[in-house]
């Protein structure tokens, strides 16, 4: 199977994607309060928020198969994933919980286990 480019800061793995996913996802969420619903509410630009719900959305699907994805190859426990999947619903809480995940990639990939 060909391999997908990764931006160097995310590994090529279940982790470095559900890292890459998250920090889309979490910056869309931030995109849909601070810019689309001002819009909607202030200017009135409701296909605005039609358009960034809709991309938010697809990413959140996104963001939950990368979850069940790392949960799975990594072999993560109820509660972390449950974390991982609130953190999602909380703003800018996706990014502080990647400090940790970017850690605990940088180990795994230190100690050369590679799930993929």
């Amino acid at each position: 199977p060909k391999r997908i480019n990764m931006p160097k800061e995310f590994s090529n793995t279940a982790l470095g994607r559900f890292r890459l996913v998250g920090i889309t996802e979490g910056f869309s969420y931030l995109i849909l309060l601070f810019i689309g619903m001002p819009a909607k509410y202030l200017l009135g630009a409701g296909n605005v928020m039609k358009v960034m719900g809709w991309m938010h959305g697809v990413l959140f699907i996104l963001y939950v198969f990368a979850l069940i994805n790392v949960m799975i190859a990594n072999k993560w426990s109820i509660v972390k994933s449950g974390i991982a999947f609130i953190v999602s619903l909380i703003p800018f809480a996706t990014f502080i919980f990647d400090k940790t995940l970017r850690e605990e990639e940088k180990k795994m990939l230190e100690q050369n286990l590679k799930p993929n």
